[in-house]
């Protein structure tokens, strides 16, 4: 992920600080609303990393197959990154 933890906790709770001073949202439970929203952007924001992961893990059962074609990684991860984005429905 580009982004670290601590930050994205900072991006919540500035986004629901300035939700809530501009009255989108009306909560008194401040804290729980920045834990959810905190929850949300992590788990959209460490989606790619995740994807990318998979990606690896199939490449890694094609590897000997790859080296004997002569596959090139880099494109091959490419290809099946997109394909996995596709199926996932993501936005990247």
């Amino acid at each position: 992920m580009l982004l670290s933890k601590e930050y994205v906790g900072y991006l919540a709770r500035e986004t629901v600080k300035r939700l809530v001073a501009s009255e989108f949202i009306d909560t008194k439970a401040v804290p729980a609303v920045t834990e959810k929203v905190h929850a949300a952007m992590f788990e959209e924001l460490s989606l790619e990393d995740r994807i990318n992961d998979e990606v690896r893990v199939i490449l890694e059962t094609y590897s000997e197959e790859m080296r004997n074609t002569g596959a090139n990684y880099q494109e091959m991860f490419r290809k099946v990154k997109n394909e996995l984005v596709r199926k996932y429905r993501a936005v990247l």
